[in-house]
């Protein structure tokens, strides 16, 4: 009964933080509240866990949940290896178009003629004279 109510609680933290993810990614939130919805079901109703994985041909429940469990981690960790290569290729774009624009900058700099220092203003056009 303790483990049934600490898993519980796990599971309606995931509930709680997918609808907190809705608007910024609504497909995530939908399998991750239909995952938990089915991982309480299957909390307080074993049985039924069983069942589904004879007919699935798995001989219990706990190794049907483990080996979706195990699907479910993989694809999670694919998508983040894809997400974090994106970003660094991302990166990678940016820091060389800095790095070719700073020097683009700094060759157009040494390549243009001096300019003329300014000269200083007169006393006779001054604003505010003495």
């Amino acid at each position: 009964m303790i483990a049934q109510t600490v898993i519980s609680m796990l599971l309606i933290g995931v509930v709680v933080y997918a609808a907190s993810e809705r608007r910024r990614s609504p497909v995530v939130a939908l399998l991750a509240s239909i995952a938990a919805a089915a991982g309480l079901y299957f909390t307080w109703t074993p049985d039924h866990a069983t069942q589904v994985a004879t007919w699935a041909g798995i001989g219990r429940g706990v190794d049907l949940v483990l080996y979706i469990w195990v699907c479910i981690s993989l694809i999670v960790l694919l998508n983040l290896h894809l997400k974090l290569r994106s970003q660094m290729e991302l990166v990678t774009v940016m820091a060389r178009t800095i790095a070719l624009t700073e020097a683009r900058r700094r060759f157009s700099e040494k390549a243009a003629p001096p300019q003329a220092l300014p000269q200083p203003v007169s006393s006779e056009r001054r604003a505010f004279p003495d």
